[in-house]
């Protein structure tokens, strides 16, 4: 994960919008649900950017982000999408 500790309130909220946004129920985040989730939290997303970003999220590169991927990315830098 990252060194940063984030308090049970942020991973519920982190967990809340994971939930969110995984819209097929399966524990993961697919590509689709990504563009999704950007759509949503930063509109002036690059279309180029997209997939970019999701390689780097998906640290493990099976093709989809799971919680622990997602929680180091929202904590870090979600916003600069």
């Amino acid at each position: 994960m990252t060194d940063k500790k984030l308090t049970p309130e942020q991973v519920a909220e982190a967990r809340k919008e994971f939930d969110f946004f995984d819209s097929d129920g399966s524990g993961q985040i697919g590509l689709t649900e990504f563009i999704e989730l950007l759509t949503v939290l930063s509109p002036k997303t690059k279309a180029s950017h997209v997939e970019e970003g999701f390689g780097l999220i998906d640290k493990n590169h099976d093709g989809s982000i799971d919680f622990d991927e997602f929680l180091v990315w929202w904590q870090q830098s979600w916003w600069e999408y």
